[in-house]
């Protein structure tokens, strides 16, 4: 396959990465080959050039913002088949989920100017005598967002926008593991007209991901990615309090099966929320809670749908409904999972497997970890579903509840008087009805609680943290007196 080339010239950062540093690489998942390399940034002088545009960018009228990120949608909807190629090759996932990314990324522009109209509008109140009274917002500054592998187009982006509509600058420092589809993404913006210094690509790793975090003239970081990482990035920023910080982290989430007639639907729902992407969201049911008088039932039919899942490359004919993950490494971490299930009381439903030892495929694994005494409290990032049986609805719940993490959680089947108190007792900032635990709306707040995020939700919240309110008293000429405490 031909080689994607990075256009900047980037140079290494000071007193990061000495000069003779290779360059960033990144290869297929599928197949293995070079895709893009390209040169490490140098923080100093990209958040250099963002601080000196941001004046400018954010004396813009607001519509001329709205007006240039419409134009970075029309960008990306011309080459929308191409990017979605990019993105699956870069990322591995089929090519069918690669074009659902693309629409979430045009989309995403007139859902961020519809969510800052309402999130931030205007308000002016009449206070007679004493003038008026104002509230109006204004935008942080640098933001620098540190996108994900898994959705390296739709979740940057998602920061993006907003913070630019907002008027901010920023600096995206995509995953190391998919620079190619932040290359684009930049390049996007760009052609639309939006200025070079005020949406720019910083390539690097985590050195390169801690200076920018950490650089004083960054005045907000939007993150998204693992817990780990963000709670590293949290305690850098602990004694700063002047920097916004968005963490968008992971999950360890559950998936309640109850009493429902529509067995086969519930199993669909079963593999669409934990195999979904591979398992790769950070929404993916990781604990499927079942009900053990549905366990037989729900088990067998979603054991007959892995049997038939096509497992392939993205451009494979027919399409796969599974990948790879994203490389060796993550292949090799979940196979260490999976036997650790199975060395500590796990019972295996399906092996975990990998059909071809070079490259990260793997085939869905299932456990039933009801008999260990200890289950780890982890984000295991693939295909790999830890099942629980229980025996009723409280105790359904308190196993869901089992969990530092809080992003996602659903039920499925159960009577409405169930959901509410599911709804009500469950910890998570997405609740859903007879939905996949990744059914999550753009029009909706996106974001958890505990170690999946710090009460900052993404989506159509974005625009909560990407400006300020600023409160005013305003009067057309100055007018005052003192009264008491003053002789005469």
């Amino acid at each position: 396959m031909q080689t994607v080339t990075a256009v900047t010239s980037a140079t290494s950062s000071k007193g990061l990465r000495p000069l003779s540093t290779p360059e960033l690489v990144s290869y297929e998942p599928a197949n293995g080959d070079e895709l893009w390399r390209g040169k490490y940034g140098d923080v100093d002088a990209t958040v250099g050039r963002a601080r000196r545009a941001w004046p400018q960018w954010a004396a813009k009228p607001l519509a001329n913002r709205i007006e240039l990120v419409r134009r970075f949608a029309n960008e990306v909807r011309k080459e929308q088949e191409d990017f979605a190629q990019l993105i699956a090759r870069e990322t591995g996932k089929p090519l069918w989920e690669a074009r659902t990314e693309v629409e979430s990324v045009i989309n995403k522009v007139e859902i961020s100017v519809s969510a800052y109209v309402e999130r931030t509008g205007q308000k002016r109140l009449d206070a007679g005598l004493q003038g008026s009274a104002a509230v109006r917002h204004k935008p942080h500054g640098v933001m620098a967002v540190l996108g994900p592998y898994n959705f390296p187009a739709h979740l940057p982006n998602g920061h993006i926008v907003p913070a630019l509509i907002a008027g901010n600058v920023v600096i995206l420092k995509p995953s190391e593991k998919t620079p190619a589809v932040g290359e684009r993404l930049m390049l996007y913006f760009n052609r639309a007209g939006i200025p070079a210094a005020c949406v720019q690509l910083l390539i690097g790793g985590p050195e390169e991901g801690k200076a920018l975090v950490a650089h004083p003239d960054v005045d907000g970081v939007l993150f998204t990615g693992s817990a780990q990482v963000g709670i590293a990035i949290n305690k850098r920023l602990a004694t700063d309090p002047g920097k916004i910080l968005a963490l968008e982290m992971g999950g360890n989430n559950p998936l309640v099966v109850w009493d429902t007639p529509l067995v086969k639907d519930a199993a669909a729902l079963v593999m669409q929320s934990a195999f979904t992407s591979a398992g790769q969201r950070c929404t993916a049911a990781r604990r499927l809670v079942i009900k053990a008088d549905m366990y037989d039932a729900v088990m067998g039919e979603v054991k007959t749908l892995v049997d038939r899942m096509i497992i392939g490359g993205p451009f494979d004919d027919p399409q796969p409904f599974m990948g790879p993950v994203i490389d060796n490494q993550a292949a090799d971490q979940l196979t260490e999972s999976f036997l650790y299930f199975l060395s500590n009381g796990g019972r295996p439903i399906t092996h975990l497997r990998r059909p071809h030892d070079s490259l990260p495929f793997l085939t869905p694994g299932i456990v039933d970890i009801t008999g260990m005494a200890e289950r780890p409290d982890v984000e295991l990032f693939g295909p790999l579903l830890q099942v629980i049986r229980v025996d009723d609805f409280d105790q359904a719940i308190a196993e869901a509840n089992r969990t530092r993490f809080g992003l996602s959680a659903s039920l499925v089947g159960g009577t409405p008087d169930q959901y509410n108190r599911f709804w009500a007792n469950i910890r998570a900032g997405i609740v859903n009805w007879n939905r996949p635990t990744n059914g999550a709306s753009s029009n909706a707040p996106f974001g958890g609680v505990g170690f999946s995020g710090n009460h900052r939700p993404a989506a159509f919240y974005a625009a909560d943290y990407c400006a300020y309110p600023v409160a005013s008293s305003e009067m057309e000429q100055p007018r005052a007196m003192v009264g008491v405490g003053f002789r005469e």
